[in-house]
């Protein structure tokens, strides 16, 4: 992983060599501090909490953006703390836990299990998290996963996005729902709604608003594609685990 860096005042990233992943954590009152995500192998989770101790910050509160298994761990060393979640976010922690289990077994394996996807529903959309710290607002929407939240940090427009507006990868969705395409547009559409100075995908680079908006208008033009059959000229089809979502996605959705 590499070392938090502070990518805005009170804003602090790392990013694991496994998938891109970011950790990100919001600097709050008296040393404490609020963390999402954090990921993704356990000797990141583990570097991550001695970086914040020798920063002289503790966690306070967490907070999961999905329910996927790269999105709910978490370590002792990062303390016991409340961690939130949306509300579908947990419904599915708690029903699928078993192979939410599995999945952390198989990619990354050395985690603290009882501690993975222990999470507690944040109050209803809107909310704010309850913590000390600068106020972060849950964005939640059905896009990529049931009850995905995106933070949004007001004091600094800052969107922590989940696993949305990336620039490495195409938008993945939840293809267990009616309408896939339907859903992920309106989170989209709610994020672009929002004042973004900077955006800190779940997986990829931190970029500004120029970019967070180009980085927008990509996922719109590859979901027109996709809904209307074509072939997307999408400058992410680039690996092969992508190229291989993309077709299993075109598949569902035209058969």
């Amino acid at each position: 992983m590499h070392r938090l860096t502070e990518v805005a005042a009170g804003l602090l990233v790392a990013t694991s060599d496994v998938y891109v992943t970011t950790s990100t954590v919001v600097v709050g009152r008296d040393g404490g501090c609020l963390v999402i995500d954090p990921a993704v192998t356990g000797s990141d989770l583990r570097l991550l909490a001695a970086d914040l101790a020798e920063a002289g910050l503790r966690p306070t509160i967490g907070f999961a953006t999905h329910p996927h298994w790269d999105h709910v761990l978490w370590c002792g060393e990062l303390g016991d703390v409340p961690r939130y979640a949306a509300r579908r976010a947990v419904e599915v922690a708690q029903r699928e836990r078993a192979a939410l289990v599995a999945s952390i077994q198989a990619a990354a394996p050395g985690h603290q299990l009882e501690l993975c996807g222990q999470l507690t529903a944040v109050g209803p959309d809107p909310a704010v998290l309850p913590w000390a710290g600068p106020d972060a607002l849950v964005v939640t929407h059905d896009g990529h996963a049931p009850g995905h939240s995106a933070i949004f940090l007001p004091d600094t427009g800052t969107l922590v996005a989940g696993d949305m507006c990336s620039d490495i990868e195409i938008p993945l969705l939840d293809l267990t729902v009616p309408d896939p395409i339907g859903d992920y547009r309106t989170g989209l559409d709610r994020l672009a709604a929002l004042p973004v100075r900077q955006v800190v995908p779940g997986h990829g680079t931190v970029a500004a608003e120029a970019e967070f908006r180009r980085r927008v208008a990509a996922d719109i033009g590859y979901l027109d594609e996709l809904a209307r059959g074509a072939d997307p000229r999408d400058q992410r089809l680039t690996v092969d685990w992508l190229i291989d979502q993309h077709e299993q996605q075109f598949r569902q959705l035209h058969g």
